[in-house]
């Protein structure tokens, strides 16, 4: 049987003050659907970030799991940028 690959986002980490957590915003462009015009629509999701690699201003990609707490469903799986 065939596994299906964990679904993943980008986004940048908003927060790094809880222990192990961090607040990442995954920004979208959506196009209006009556008047056609770009808008850009924020998701922010909690992802666990078991070692601390992570800070503001670093873009993450996180990939959902099974529920780690009440609020976090996301990993931080890997730092794609760090911030200078």
């Amino acid at each position: 049987m065939e596994q299906k690959k964990p679904k993943t986002l980008i986004g940048k980490v908003v927060s790094d003050k809880m222990d192990k957590t961090r607040v990442v915003v995954v920004e979208r462009r959506q196009r209006h659907p009556q008047y056609g015009k770009q808008v850009l629509r924020a998701l922010k999701v909690y992802a666990h970030d078991e070692n601390n690699t992570s800070h503001i201003g670093d873009v993450v990609e996180v990939a959902f799991s099974r529920p780690l707490s009440k609020t976090k469903r996301w990993v931080v799986t890997k730092v794609i940028e760090t911030r200078d």
